[in-house]
């Protein structure tokens, strides 16, 4: 919410190794209640404006919405990691035409009830099944394969037991041909696994990413870059 601290912590991150830089306006956790595009944009455009002069890193920007994508995009954002994966009225085509590399997520249901009751038959094979019918969307729309990635979207409409089955299964994501995206740093499943509160979960966090990346996933999202670089290159 200070665009001066939000910059000074990405330029930290970016001296540990991290390779993108994602900006958000609007908090996605489980309960959390949706922000107007237009306070998206107070917030995040002057974060933008300032890393881009400051940084050739590649700035990626956290939303569903079509005006934010536009806007994002003209400030200097070159990915759009969207957790609804463009099935909002008008982000296809706005993602389309930005020319922006774009992460499809899955939730299931919406960040404010996602976590009520999470139901799945077989949630790897239906996760797997909804990237699939996005990704051939993308396709329609004219989005070039080369610029999708993918996310399984952990503690997003899942439960322990869901998110421990696609981490054990994360190689059949490979199916699909498009580099896979997780985000496991300090969520829930690294605090019921190690019994610890978001604050003390690096450990577990680190462990969680060494995981993915055994098991297929190609970028990482944390919140403590260094310790996550270094066990990476180990």
């Amino acid at each position: 919410l200070e665009p001066q601290a939000a910059l000074e912590q990405a330029l930290r991150m970016i001296a540990e190794g991290a390779a993108l830089i994602d900006i958000g306006g609007e908090s996605t956790r489980p309960g959390a209640q949706p922000a107007a595009a237009a306070e998206q944009l107070r917030r995040i455009l002057p974060v933008i404006e300032r890393l881009r002069a400051r940084s050739e890193v590649v700035i990626s920007v956290d939303t569903s919405e079509p005006q934010v994508i536009r806007a994002a995009r003209a400030a200097g954002a070159g990915m759009i990691n969207d957790v609804r994966a463009l099935r909002a009225r008008g982000a296809l085509e706005a993602a389309a035409a930005s020319g922006c590399a774009v992460c499809l997520m899955h939730m299931q249901g919406d960040p404010g009830t996602m976590q009520d009751a999470p139901h799945y038959t077989e949630v790897v094979s239906e996760v797997r099944e909804f990237l699939r019918e996005r990704l051939a969307a993308c396709a329609r729309a004219g989005i070039d394969a080369g610029r999708l990635a993918i996310d399984p979207g952990f503690g997003f409409g899942k439960t322990l037991e869901h998110n421990l089955s696609l981490l054990r299964r994360l190689r059949e994501f490979a199916t699909l041909g498009t580099p896979l995206m997780v985000g496991l740093s300090r969520k829930s499943m690294a605090g019921t696994l190690t019994q610890r509160p978001p604050g003390e979960r690096t450990g577990g966090s680190v462990a969680l990413a060494l995981i993915a990346v055994l098991n297929g996933a190609r970028i990482i999202r944390a919140h403590d870059v260094a310790p996550t670089v270094d066990a990476l290159r180990v």
